[in-house]
């Protein structure tokens, strides 16, 4: 099999590790026979550029000199908030030659910017997902997935999350064996599903200001098992029911019970991914009382039951 070729767009500003996370996952097929990948990085003009950190990268060529690639890997970074024009142009004109386009982080702003995205669902770091869905208005933003693939494109969330689309893309091209023994010699998961969360439910939601609510978010992280309906965690805070209610949305984003709801979701796949834990007793630690209710829990948040998603990503054998 004729190794797939990976070109790599080098720009002023670009982030480090959208490059070299990326870089060192497609490199660390190459020692698997048949595996490898024919590794290329450019500039528009072939001349070394600075990443955001300060380094300097010296590309292997000039965009102009490049074939057409495989995979056309555009990475993000400080230097997409006002990119080169001569940079957009030639995605415009090339990237649609690749046989996949990957966008890693802001690199979603580039190609989007050239007009390579309409139509298409994708994702990138949560802190520009409602900037990107605002001036790209025919671009479908998915904010919460790490990683997104729509048809010949994926596109990743920030930075890490680049090496998590790559382990994916690897396993696509050569199974599940090579990306794994590459996840383990970077000591990095391979089980990170493209639909899991950017942020866990206590960073997705703000952290209140009034000490008697900051006290019931950390109440329900450590005790997802508990009665936690908005009566129960009212009284916890002094608070009459409907005065808590409106003091918790409005100090943290989330009304109580969706609050509840992701963490106790996220308890769960945890427990499925890492603990022998039975389903049954992972329902009834996490809150839900019955496998049922977990069960809808998961197809509804996830798309799949909690004994697929724990065949899928757990690290150790369960007992059920």
């Amino acid at each position: 099999m004729a190794q797939r070729s990976v070109l790599v767009v080098l720009y002023d500003g670009v982030q480090s590790l959208d490059v070299t996370g990326p870089v060192e996952v497609f490199a660390g097929a190459s020692h698997f026979p048949g595996a490898g990948y024919a590794l290329r990085t450019a500039s528009l003009d072939g001349a070394p550029v600075r990443t955001s950190s300060g380094l300097v990268l010296v590309p292997d060529g000039a965009l102009a000199d490049a074939e057409p690639p495989h995979t056309l890997l555009v990475p993000g970074g400080e230097g997409t908030r006002a990119p080169d024009s001569a940079l957009v142009d030639w995605l415009r004109a090339h990237a649609p030659r690749a046989e996949r386009l990957v966008s890693v982080c802001t690199g979603v702003l580039l190609l989007a910017g050239a007009g390579l995205l309409d139509g298409h669902r994708v994702t990138t770091h949560w802190t520009l997902c409602d900037h990107l869905a605002r001036n790209h208005p025919a671009v479908e933003v998915d904010p919460d997935p790490i990683f997104v693939r729509d048809g010949r494109l994926a596109t990743s969330a920030g930075v890490t999350a680049g090496i998590d689309l790559a382990l994916a893309l690897v396993e696509e091209d050569h199974g599940r064996d090579i990306a794994l023994s590459i996840a383990r010699h970077l000591v990095v998961f391979l089980r990170r599903p493209g639909n899991q969360a950017q942020f866990s439910a206590q960073l997705t939601a703000q952290t209140a200001r009034r000490e008697p609510l900051r006290e019931v978010q950390h109440w329900i992280t450590e005790n997802p098992g508990e009665d936690l309906c908005v009566e129960a965690l009212a009284a916890r805070a002094r608070l009459s029911p409907r005065h808590f209610a409106r003091a918790f949305q409005a100090e943290t984003g989330l009304t109580p019970g969706r609050y509840v709801d992701r963490v106790r979701l996220e308890q769960a796949r945890r427990l499925l991914e890492d603990s022998t834990d039975g389903v049954t007793g992972i329902s009834r630690a996490c809150g839900y009382g019955t496998t049922e209710a977990m069960r809808r829990a998961f197809v509804k948040a996830l798309g799949t039951a909690p004994a697929e998603y724990r065949r899928r990503f757990r690290t150790r054998p369960a007992t059920d």
